[in-house]
């Protein structure tokens, strides 16, 4: 085995003791035909006010513009899956333990260090969720699975329910996985399902502006009546185009004790949150994602619920 692929293999394994699941790597190049995906996607304004997602946009198609010198992308997938469920009200299951950006993170730089003192990488950034970088792209390129008609990263193994994250550097690489090939067929369970009709009638694209996801979290203001009786009790993002994909029976209890469900979280019923004071508010959530929508936010979003 070369000192490269040895590299890659032990470089694995120590992502895999950090708590990641799978990891691929990609060559360094511009993701043309994403490019232009990317910019249809933006020229019919389904992102709705993320206007972050117009900003950067060389960057966003090309790492090297983004981390200079680099030469490789690793991604590394990180399981958050669970089957318990909140009182009443709908919270994603990303967001019932402590904020994923600070976990991943933690374990990011970790991974990171070691890579420039044992492998001498010099240009080196790790993101998630936090940069202009499109993680699933990279995570098709990389095998780590395809792109399903929800628009999500699926693995054939293991559904959907995985964070991304990414670590770009200057560290050679080898040897790359085969793609997956879309499992989705014919399949419209997600498209059937979605309470808001987001998703694209023949699949793979996703009007971000009508997102229950995108409503719940990055909407700012009102929102519009059209979706006032199609929240479907979500109060904070939105997991139905995964409950109902049929890959996701292959999902597994994590393991990560730091992304455990915040049993103060779990126990709130319905009247718990409309009850919910600003310094409740904060108290509750200061160490989860729901923070980022505001009190006011949430406050909103459960003016829409079903009564």
């Amino acid at each position: 085995m070369s000192g490269i692929n040895q590299a890659q293999n032990l470089i694995t394994k120590e992502a895999q003791n950090l708590g990641f699941e799978d990891v691929g790597f990609v060559p360094v190049k511009r993701l043309d035909k994403d490019a232009d995906r990317l910019s249809e996607w933006l020229n019919k304004g389904y992102n709705g006010g993320m206007q972050y997602m117009e900003n950067h946009f060389e960057k966003r198609v090309d790492p090297a513009k983004l981390v200079p010198g680099s030469r490789s992308v690793m991604v590394l997938t990180h399981n958050y899956y669970t089957n318990r469920k909140t009182k009443g009200l709908g919270v994603s299951k990303y967001a019932l333990g402590e904020d994923y950006h600070k976990v991943i993170k933690r374990k990011l730089k970790k991974l990171i260090r070691l890579m420039k003192s044992d492998y001498s990488v010099e240009h080196i950034r790790g993101f998630v969720d936090s940069a202009p970088v499109m993680e699933r792209q990279w995570g098709k390129l990389a095998g780590l699975g395809w792109t399903g008609k929800n628009t999500l990263l699926i693995n054939p193994k293991k559904g959907s329910y995985f964070f991304l994250s990414v670590i770009i550097s200057d560290l050679e690489v080898g040897y790359f996985p085969e793609p997956i090939k879309d499992h989705c067929g014919t399949c419209k369970q997600c498209i059937d399902h979605c309470p808001t009709d987001a998703i694209d009638p023949n699949g793979y694209i996703l009007n971000a502006s009508k997102c229950i996801s995108y409503l719940t979290i990055e909407h700012k203001g009102p929102i519009a009546e059209e979706f006032h009786d199609k929240m479907d009790n979500w109060i904070f993002g939105c997991d139905v185009c995964q409950d109902v994909c049929p890959w996701n029976r292959f999902s597994k209890e994590h393991e990560d004790q730091e992304l455990e469900p915040y049993e103060k979280i779990m126990q709130l019923a319905k009247e718990d949150w409309l009850n919910l004071t600003p310094l409740e508010f904060e108290n509750t959530f200061k160490k989860s994602p729901i923070k980022r929508t505001g009190y006011d936010g949430i406050k909103r979003n459960l003016k829409l619920i079903d009564n």
